[in-house]
C-alpha cells in the first residue's frame, strides 16, 4: 500500500502555496488537468485556479500538464493556460511522468505531481520516484469507472490520516 499513499493531501490545488513548495525543496510541478484544475471535460478555468496559476509563475515554480487523456483534449487546455504538456502520459506507468520531467529539465528531487487521483496519481509518482501533491477532486465523479475509483481510495486515504497525515 505504500506505493499508493500520496506524499500529502490539499484541500484544492489553490491550497498548493509557493511557501510550501518552497520549504519542501519543489521547483517543479506537473499538473493533471481533470478534477485537479478543472472539471471532467471542461476547457473553463475556474477564477481562483487562474489565479493560482499565476502566482506559481511569478514564484518562479516551473509547470506543465500531464494527462492521461488524448492530445485533442489536452493541447487546447494547456495551451488556454500557456503551459507545455504530454497527452496521453499512461499514469501509472512513468513514462509520461518522465518525458514531462525530462521537457522541464529538472531533477526528480526537485519535482512534484499534482492530481486527484490515488491509483493514477499517486501510484503513478510513486512508481517513478517523485512526490505526490494529492488534491481533493474538484467536484463528484460521476463517471462509474472513476466512481468506483473514489470507493477503491478510500482505505488507502484513511491510512493516510491513521499515520499522521493532514489536509492541507
Amino acid at each position: 500500500m505504500p506505493l499508493l499513499v500520496p506524499t500529502v493531501i490539499f484541500k484544492r490545488v489553490t491550497a498548493i502555496t509557493p511557501q510550501y513548495l518552497a520549504q519542501h525543496g519543489i521547483k517543479a510541478l506537473i499538473l493533471d488537468i481533470d478534477n485537479t484544475l478543472t472539471g471532467h471535460g471542461s476547457q473553463a478555468l475556474p477564477d481562483d485556479v487562474e489565479k493560482w496559476l499565476c502566482d506559481m509563475q511569478a514564484a518562479g515554480i516551473k509547470m506543465m500538464v500531464a494527462s492521461n487523456n488524448f492530445k485533442k483534449r489536452v493541447a487546447p487546455f494547456a495551451e488556454r493556460i500557456g503551459l507545455d504538456f504530454t497527452a496521453f502520459s499512461c499514469k501509472p506507468a512513468p513514462f509520461g511522468l518522465m518525458r514531462a520531467r525530462k521537457m522541464m529539465n529538472v531533477s526528480k528531487n526537485d519535482l512534484a505531481l499534482v492530481g486527484d487521483q490515488i491509483y493514477t496519481d499517486a501510484l503513478g509518482a510513486n512508481l517513478y520516484g517523485i512526490r505526490t501533491l494529492l488534491v481533493v477532486p474538484m467536484y463528484e465523479d460521476t463517471k462509474p469507472t472513476i466512481a468506483l475509483k473514489r470507493r477503491l481510495e478510500k482505505p488507502v486515504i484513511s491510512r493516510y490520516y491513521k499515520k499522521g497525515g493532514k489536509l492541507l
